[in-house]
């Protein structure tokens, strides 16, 4: 067994995730809208472009076990980078994100229960998704055995950053099915993805402005530390953009 497909136990009660206690009417209440990959109904629309006008159950489910995949090799990537971190405000920040992470795996396991689905299941993405998380555990390790430790937290910030552009893309997708949904479905779905997107969101641009920070300082150049994506809490594209641009100001 890898280090990332260990099995997790966080427990929480149902007042603070609900979502265990749905039973099977998140399957009941999507079935309507899925079918199998083999009869994925298409319309045309302007321009020529193709639109589904139903969702592929093969397809959400793989998408869900991916996205719980990712969470539990989050947890992983997390405890890694933090050895790595030599920055207290990055340590901080991770350690944040480390316990938010293992929340966001018993968010993804009780939609799964929910739906009547086993946890362990294998699906071939699943698979890919654990071997990257494996492999950026194993580059973090092989970058703490080298001479520069320095070096090793720009690698670290490098992996966080690679993992959280796919948590980020999983909770996206989660909320365009919440949106094509209806019914208890909808609801539930859209509750988890309301309460884990922000969080996404904070984790992908802040460690990436951390990146970018780290290896500017490193070049021998001014750095803006802790980055500005961090002091200004940005929380979309937009506002990392922005805060990027801004940093010439501060640095």
């Amino acid at each position: 067994m890898t280090c990332l497909s260990r099995a997790f136990a966080y427990r929480t009660t149902s007042a603070q995730y609900p979502y265990s206690d749905i039973g099977t009417n998140i399957a009941s209440d999507i079935a309507p809208n899925i079918h199998s990959a083999h009869d994925t109904q298409v319309t045309p629309t302007s321009g020529g472009n193709m639109k589904n006008n139903t969702l592929n159950t093969s397809h959400v489910t793989e998408l869900l076990y991916q996205a719980l995949e990712t969470e539990k090799g989050g947890v992983q990537i997390y405890t890694t980078a933090l050895r790595c971190a030599l920055n207290e405000d990055l340590k901080e920040e991770w350690n944040k994100y480390l316990e938010e992470t293992k929340t966001h795996v018993q968010v993804v396991s009780d939609i799964l229960t929910g739906m009547n689905l086993d946890l362990e299941v294998e699906t071939p993405g699943r698979k890919i998704v654990r071997h990257i998380g494996d492999s950026l555990v194993q580059a973090m390790e092989m970058a703490l055995r080298g001479p520069d430790l320095a070096a090793a937290q720009i690698v670290a910030a490098e992996c966080v950053t690679l993992a959280e552009t796919k948590d980020h893309l999983n909770w996206g997708l989660i909320g365009e099915i919440a949106k094509n949904s209806s019914g208890e479905a909808a609801s539930v779905l859209k509750q988890a993805h309301d309460q884990v997107e922000p969080e996404e969101d904070e984790h992908l641009y802040h460690t990436s402005g951390w990146a970018r920070e780290l290896w500017i300082e490193a070049l021998g150049m001014p750095a803006v530390l802790p980055p500005p994506e961090e002091e200004q809490d940005v929380e979309t594209a937009i506002e990392a953009a922005q805060a990027k641009k801004a940093r010439a100001t501060r640095a």
